[in-house]
């Protein structure tokens, strides 16, 4: 086995050394010279770009076009809208100057004081202010809505901690901004959009995802409600996978964004904004992968199959080359990624053990006695397993095992997820098995007050009040009153 693969840390020695390690061992990313910024490599933006493709074509089918808004954000825009401004004060990054003086040889620059700006400018931790003063001009009358637009950028967040993907000062995502005539358009649009989120997540992820509205503790800074989708890593950590937001009115009119209804009477609009970002990465990795490296659901993979010859002289190589290139021909007409790998800079078992922790699904291996016999040895990365086959229908063997590969991760993740959700109704015994990880279904009281507590005395929170389990009456674990909600309270990212 490769060296590389020996220096990657056990998961269960470090769960947060052994991410850390995958990340920069399988290519994904590395630290910059910025702080808690990370350059993503090719093979870890290839998974972006798949991701962006389905999502994208899966927002444009519910009406959403794309648009893109400035980076830049005038600091009066964000005072604007007060709960706004107040989530995300701590985290703007701002600039205050548009130019720099250098010394006379160029081997030092400074900030130029005479170039200060008039009004200081923040990059875009979000983008919901430049959006609605921008549909102040694009909205006049009930003929202009819906207002559906998406965009793919960067934002920034100036955070303390950071960890590649899941917590970055930036990062990739894309931020859907709506805008509806009526309450309940906009209510069913915020909805509509947290289901899209869970439809990716499951079928295209496999990542098994909880539905719900978070507290309101823990909303979106300016929203009235947020509607949330929650994975469960492999420690039993929570990791908020994407959010969509109705905002209420509360921005329409922060910027006096209104139209004329039918009646011809002015009326404020309604709003909705939803997101996801690289964070999905990080799902991705802690959900699926292993001890050997990533595990890659096959719908994601960059590379879905790789084939390696094993040869010995040219002459042999061209024949294996020369009976595999319809099939490799056939597989990429069904719109399958497949790498061909017949470098000879690399010993095979260096290429075995490289792909295995990249987390390429299938690997197809053809060797001299292959040839003779009209055979391949395939090994699906899931489960390890190795068999030996019939080259005779080996493209839809392959295209087969895909689909099996791909229910197989979702279902072993379902039932990862499924068997560490737990009832509980004790909160001794909750403060001590919090601990271990794990969802725990329980009954709040609805006050700020008691979220606190188990904050504070768990480093847990209520992830969201699920869509998925029945609301039954109970008792608050933690204040003894009547149960207002049943909620999932975990530890998370």
């Amino acid at each position: 086995m490769a060296k590389e693969l020996k220096e990657l840390t056990k998961r269960a020695d470090n769960y947060s050394q052994w991410y850390n390690d995958l990340v920069v061992k399988a290519d994904l990313a590395e630290q910059s010279a910025v702080r808690g910024c990370m350059v993503i490599k090719p093979y870890g933006y290839a998974i972006w770009e798949k991701m962006q493709q389905q999502l994208d074509k899966m927002f444009k089918e519910t009406g959403a076009q794309n648009a893109y808004f400035p980076l830049l954000i005038p600091k009066s825009f964000l005072s604007r809208e007060a709960e706004h401004v107040k989530g995300f004060a701590k985290e703007c990054a701002v600039v205050t100057h548009y130019r720099l003086k250098s010394s006379e040889d160029g081997r030092s620059v400074e900030v130029d004081p005479s170039a200060r700006l008039d009004e200081e400018l923040i990059i875009r931790p979000t983008s919901e202010t430049i959006i609605w003063n921008t549909y102040k001009n694009w909205i006049h009358s009930w003929r202009d809505l819906p207002l559906m637009c998406n965009q793919w950028c960067n934002v920034m967040r100036w955070e303390m901690r950071t960890r590649p993907f899941l917590r970055t000062s930036e990062f990739l995502w894309q931020e859907g901004h709506t805008a509806h005539a009526t309450r309940e358009e906009a209510e069913e649009e915020a909805q509509q959009m947290l289901r899209v989120y869970a439809e990716f997540a499951e079928q295209w992820m496999a990542v098994p995802v909880l539905q719900g509205v978070k507290s309101e503790t823990e909303r979106f800074a300016g929203a009235l409600d947020t509607y949330t989708i929650e994975a469960m890593m492999q420690d039993g950590k929570a990791l908020q996978s994407g959010t969509s937001h109705f905002l209420g009115q509360n921005f329409a009119k922060s910027f006096d964004v209104t139209y004329l209804n039918k009646e011809n009477k002015p009326e404020y609009v309604w709003a909705t904004s939803w997101g996801v970002s690289t964070r999905l990465i990080g799902a991705l990795i802690m959900t699926h992968s292993d001890d050997n490296g990533l595990v890659l659901p096959p719908r994601l993979a960059p590379i879905q199959v790789v084939i390696i010859p094993i040869t010995k002289g040219i002459e042999q190589l061209q024949a294996i080359s020369a009976k595999l290139s319809p099939i490799i021909a056939s597989l990429r007409e069904l719109g399958i990624n497949v790498k061909y790998d017949d470098t000879d800079n690399k010993r095979p078992g260096f290429k075995f053990a490289d792909y295995e922790l990249k987390g390429v699904p299938v690997r197809l291996v053809m060797g001299g006695r292959d040839l003779e016999d009209n055979t391949i040895e395939v090994m699906r990365r899931d489960t390890l397993e190795k068999e030996t086959v019939s080259l005779d229908g080996i493209v839809d063997y392959v295209k087969h095992l895909l689909d099996d590969m791909q229910k197989n991760i979702f279902d072993k993740a379902r039932k990862y997820r499924d068997e560490r959700v737990y009832e509980c109704h004790d909160y001794d015994d909750f403060k001590e098995r919090i601990k271990n990880g794990g969802f725990f279904l329980c009954h709040w009281d609805g006050t700020e007050e008691t979220e606190a507590k188990i904050k504070e005395d768990t480093q847990a929170t209520i992830r969201c009040v699920p869509f998925a389990y029945e609301q039954t009456e109970g008792i608050d674990m933690v204040s003894g009153k009547p149960s207002k909600h049943r909620v999932i309270i975990a530890r998370s990212y």
